[in-house]
């Protein structure tokens, strides 16, 4: 019989409101399932205004170099964000004694609804309603949890004002959340792009969990990975640095067609007013500005 796989646990204390963003960034090589919350009453709890983060590595890639990579990742995090509160993440390294503690996470993730929306992991044996639409996801670092506010925000609007029949371009496109979501909501084709070189194969991986793959096409690399023949779009989405929006803002306009909408998110409340002039600047009209908790979500069309 061959000897149980042990694992090491990484947990990382992390301000309330920002676990999605650390998430990703500790999806590090093995750390492809990140988890939110103890699971035992015997383990260190957070700081007030905290909340733990765990993923786990197999002890046989628990190597000086991997642990020196997720130090780093985290360290620099609050540079490439611009969010002072996530600089000096505590981390740290424990070892588990035989037990698959990969999969433990599963006992807490529960599925949840936006609107007519219900996320739902692939093990789920629930009912959902008839009238419902359902986005199967299966849950992890790299993926997300969807339930981030600024993803929330954005699966709210499209839902209110998809038509069917669009063409929707996702920059930032991440694990294909909105994307798919945007698909099984109607557009008929979705164009999602992401830094991480990751994107594409999570986000093929999950439009075809949910039979909507003929839909939607990913690409990795930033804003040169479009080409003078992607567009117009009628709807354009990006739930991405503020920052980026705002040093894209005319490249996301020359995107859109006249009649189409935009929404884009991301955008903390210490970046709003500086986000909110690069939008206009850019030629394009908010309708409409939505805040969730910290962040800000701008919507609107061509001016």
């Amino acid at each position: 019989m061959a000897a149980p796989l042990r694992w090491t646990e990484v947990r990382v204390f992390v301000p309330q409101g920002w676990h999605e963003l650390v998430a990703s960034t500790m999806a590090i090589g093995p750390c492809t399932t990140v988890s939110v919350g103890n699971t035992s009453v015997g383990q260190e709890d957070p700081p007030e205004g905290f909340e733990v983060l765990r993923t786990f590595i197999p002890r046989d890639q628990d190597t000086p170099k991997l642990r020196e990579k997720l130090r780093d990742s985290l360290t620099s995090l609050a540079q490439r964000a611009g969010v002072p509160e996530l600089e000096a993440l505590p981390i740290r390294f424990h070892k588990l004694p035989a037990e698959n503690y990969a999969k433990s996470w599963k006992k807490s993730w529960k599925p949840f609804r936006v609107r007519d929306l219900v996320v739902i992991p692939p093990w789920f044996e629930g009912h959902v309603r008839p009238s419902d639409c359902v986005l199967q996801l299966q849950p992890g670092g790299a993926f997300g949890s969807g339930r981030h506010a600024t993803t929330r925000t954005c699966l709210k609007i499209l839902q209110e004002r998809m038509r069917g029949s669009e063409r929707v371009l996702d920059a930032g496109s991440g694990s294909g959340i909105l994307s798919v979501s945007a698909a099984l909501l109607g557009a008929d084709s979705v164009l999602g792009f992401d830094i991480d070189d990751t994107g594409p194969t999570y986000g093929y991986q999950l439009a075809r969990d949910n039979e909507v793959e003929e839909h939607c096409a990913f690409r990795q690399g930033g804003f040169e990975v479009l080409t003078r023949y992607d567009g117009p779009f009628g709807v354009v989405l990006a739930n991405i640095y503020s920052d980026v929006i705002q040093a894209e803002a005319k490249n996301l306009r020359m995107r859109l067609a006249p009649d189409g909408w935009f929404a884009f998110s991301g955008c903390p409340l210490h970046n709003v007013d500086a986000t909110r002039k690069a939008i206009v600047d850019a030629g394009l009209h908010i309708e409409e500005e939505r805040r969730l908790g910290r962040w800000m979500t701008f919507v609107g069309g061509v001016a």
